[in-house]
């Protein structure tokens, strides 16, 4: 059971660490807001996370899986929502900023909420969950479903820590380079291609 358990970890763990469009997503807002508005981002992704650990325990992830109406019509509302993003970041003012002093600022909650819906409308997480977990059951006792949400539990778990880690990197890298005069343009549109990047990995 414990061995199991740890090949768990060691692979969510590998899994945390390597590039995607999560732990990008969440060093963007780090390196613009801070690291605290980072946090607020990984909140909300880990809080989709349950979302999506339950619909693997409840079994709604193999009606999403095999009803391809369902499936593309979710891919199509997240990618929507990180156009929308995308959109409202080269619209936040009337001119491109040119310090990080005048980049909308977005609030901790707001950065949760984003992080929050991005996860939720992409069902690429709910089936990555489906492929993934059935592999490391490591009971014949307990009930399938509460070993599921054990090992959404962990991946959560091992998620945050390692995006933590990320984000107090970018804080820390947009603490020394905020008395940039031009990094503020730069900053903006790294956000849009990150947006669009995402919604794109969602549609594919």
């Amino acid at each position: 059971m414990m061995e199991i358990l740890i090949s768990f970890i060691l692979a969510v763990s590998i899994l945390a660490i390597s590039p995607g469009p999560d732990n990008i997503f969440v060093l963007m807002q780090s390196v613009v807001h801070g690291k605290k508005y980072g946090l607020a981002t990984i909140i909300g992704l880990m809080t989709g996370c349950i979302v999506h650990t339950t619909f693997v325990a409840v079994g709604i992830s193999t009606i999403i899986k095999e009803n391809n109406t369902i499936f593309l019509g979710i891919k199509i509302l997240g990618a929507v929502y990180l156009l929308y993003l995308a959109y409202k970041v080269i619209t936040g003012g009337s001119e491109i900023s040119m310090s990080t002093e005048k980049i909308d600022k977005k609030t901790p909650f707001q950065l949760f909420k984003i992080g929050f819906i991005m996860n939720v409308l992409n069902p690429k997480v709910t089936l990555f969950f489906l492929a993934l977990f059935p592999g490391f059951l490591f009971s014949e006792i307990l009930p399938i479903s509460l070993q599921f949400y054990i090992l959404g539990s962990l991946f959560i778990l091992v998620s945050f820590v390692v995006f933590s880690l990320i984000a107090i990197l970018g804080g820390t890298i947009s603490e020394k380079i905020k008395t940039s005069k031009n990094i503020g343009v730069w900053l903006q549109w790294m956000q849009v291609f990150v947006f669009i990047g995402i919604a794109v990995f969602i549609l594919i």
